[in-house]
């Protein structure tokens, strides 16, 4: 079956980050916004369906401009080398990652994240948002974002992770590769898909979503029926050949994580 293309929505909420402030620095990153931009003007932003089974949908316009470089400017000093789910770094993941520290520009994208999932999602189901970093070579292999180890899916920390965003916060103009590929996901028919899938991705290797800035890729992990892994989840972070890449991970669980388990996420092991 085709996936369902059609458009879902144009989204326009009455709150969210009004940034009109944010500057550049000398270097030409932008200043972190001050505590007088406390507004929060969600853009309109427009979701599409990818797949019904699992759920996958792509967002167009996401993230604001100056929320991507609000995150970058408060990151920039704290990235180091990701690991696995063992704790080590691992040949099947080459990126560097941060978690970010809530702000009030973070708490707006946390709050766009539990509207666009519905009225049951708590904030307290929400981990700390993490950032990826890939530099030319770096990537991250096959994985998927649901817990197997029953050790890492303990109700008292939350559970198993129920859905996934991943929103691209910077692309830097001259980068190539460093897709986002979901091996057994079917890729659009229509050429209209573009600018934001990758067309010349041969045909059995799945889905590849472009790296596009403030745009994000949102699905859902687990089988309804079962709370179990969804293996069609299974994507990677391709290879980026030239440039840099900054991705956002915003993971939500299946019940309210204890300030214990937050405090524990940064050592915690990234699948």
């Amino acid at each position: 079956m085709r996936p369902n293309t059609s458009l879902l929505s144009s989204i326009g909420a009455l709150v969210g980050l009004v940034a009109s402030s944010e500057q550049p620095d000398s270097s030409g990153l932008q200043v972190p916004l001050s505590s007088s931009d406390e507004i929060c003007v969600h853009p309109s932003y427009q979701v599409q369906i990818i797949s019904s089974s699992p759920l996958v949908m792509y967002i167009k316009d996401f993230l604001t401009a100056q929320e991507c470089a609000h995150l970058r400017a408060i990151s920039i000093n704290s990235f180091r080398h990701s690991v696995v789910a063992d704790g080590k770094r691992s040949a099947q993941r080459t990126s560097q990652s941060t978690y970010v520290e809530s702000d009030h520009v973070v708490r707006c994208i946390e709050e766009r994240a539990l509207a666009f999932q519905g009225h049951d999602v708590q904030p307290s189901q929400l981990e700390p948002l993490q950032l990826v970093k890939y530099a030319p070579g770096e990537h991250y292999h096959f994985h998927a974002d649901w817990f197997s180890d029953p050790a890492y899916k303990l109700a008292v920390n939350g559970g198993n992770r129920v859905s996934s965003f991943f929103a691209y916060i910077y692309v830097r103009n001259d980068t190539t590769g460093g897709g986002t590929n979901f091996p057994l996901l079917s890729p659009p028919v229509s050429d209209r898909w573009c600018d934001v899938v990758d067309c010349d991705e041969p045909y059995n290797r799945g889905l590849t979503f472009r790296p596009v800035e403030g745009n994000a890729v949102y699905w859902e992990n687990l089988h309804p029926e079962d709370g179990s892994g969804n293996q069609k989840t299974l994507h990677a972070g391709l290879p980026v050949t030239a440039g840099e890449k900054i991705g956002m991970n915003i993971w939500t669980r299946q019940a309210p994580l204890s300030d214990e388990a937050v405090a524990g996420l940064h050592d915690y092991p990234d699948l």
